[in-house]
């Protein structure tokens, strides 16, 4: 299964929030939509950086209360791992496990055009087996 089939699924809508942004307008956000990450984007197509539930508690822990009123900026990972519509989606799911890392974003032709998380990963998965499975006991009961 390829990453655009996930995308095609559960569609391509992606979060962004300005570098500029403070860390509790972030939060708002993530909120709002009941979402675990952000990307980060000063035009809401190229990539300035990904913002995580993780990355706040953190930089609280790191630095106190005062980091809710900090930029985005100065939280967010720089060094973001994206994938492509046709990469394939086992390929992601072990590069993910052995990162820990659970959100990556979809890029083609240097645009952002998805966000793919590890709950999409393994509902994917898990889709794909129940679909083994009922090939299987189909077979068998032929």
């Amino acid at each position: 299964m390829l990453i655009g089939s996930i995308l095609r699924a559960k569609g391509s809508e992606v979060m962004t929030v300005s570098p500029d942004a403070t860390v509790r307008e972030l939060l708002a956000q993530l909120a709002e939509h009941n979402i675990g990450a952000v990307v980060v984007s000063s035009d809401g197509t190229t990539i300035s950086g990904i913002v995580s539930e993780r990355d706040v508690v953190r930089r609280l822990h790191d630095r106190g209360p005062e980091v809710l009123d900090a930029t985005v900026s100065s939280i967010m990972t720089t060094e973001v791992r994206t994938v492509g519509p046709n990469a394939n989606v086992d390929d992601l799911r072990r590069t993910m496990t052995t990162h820990r890392f659970r959100h990556v974003p979809v890029v083609d032709a240097g645009r952002l055009v998805g966000i793919v998380s590890i709950g999409d990963v393994v509902k994917s998965a898990i889709e794909e087996l129940e679909t083994e499975r009922a090939s299987l006991v189909d077979y068998l009961h032929r």
